[in-house]
């Protein structure tokens, strides 16, 4: 099986950086309830999934299609509260489980009514996550983000690609 030729197409393409003000009540419309006990990097990675999904006009994820979110600071804030806490003595908080990718990925498969294969890069070169994730892909294709929370001056961003094989005979030699 040679994935390394194989020519992907775009079928959505989504950007929100930053986000629109009312994302936050959007996301909650269209999942039916508001997210619960996640932080705000998981809320923006749902937020974000369910935008490209929608605009590649697809009811569900495909359950061979593969998952993947990078980021170049993942849960900054998140992490770096739950690490205060930490310093201030505190048990185990819940502000770290809101910092954990897994936790991220969990959610986004369960917006999405979908389980398969799942993974968070942490990179500063944006455009290998993407390379890589596209080795091996079947014909079913890939949900690629990245998402970033605010950092310094830099907004909020969620951005993501619907992504499938152009040639279906190559995947499946």
């Amino acid at each position: 099986m040679s994935h390394a030729a194989t020519a992907w197409r775009t079928v959505a393409h989504v950007v929100a950086h930053p986000p629109p003000d009312d994302w936050r009540d959007a996301l909650a419309t269209r999942l039916g309830r508001r997210p619960r006990r996640v932080g705000l990097w998981t809320e923006l990675a749902m937020y974000g999934a369910l935008r490209c999904l929608d605009a590649a006009g697809e009811a569900a994820l495909p359950a061979g299609a593969r998952l993947r979110v990078t980021s170049r600071r993942g849960a900054w804030e998140a992490t770096r509260a739950g690490l205060a806490q930490l310093d201030a003595g505190l048990p185990m908080p819940f502000t770290f489980m809101q910092g954990q990718p897994a936790l991220m990925l969990a959610e986004v498969g369960r917006c999405l009514d979908w389980q398969g294969d799942a993974s968070f890069m942490l990179c500063r070169d944006l455009a290998r996550p993407l390379a890589l994730s596209q080795l091996g892909a079947g014909r079913d294709g890939l949900l690629f983000g990245v998402v970033e929370e605010t950092f310094g001056d830099v907004p909020p961003r969620s951005e993501w690609w619907r992504l499938v094989p152009t040639d279906q005979a190559a995947i499946e030699r």
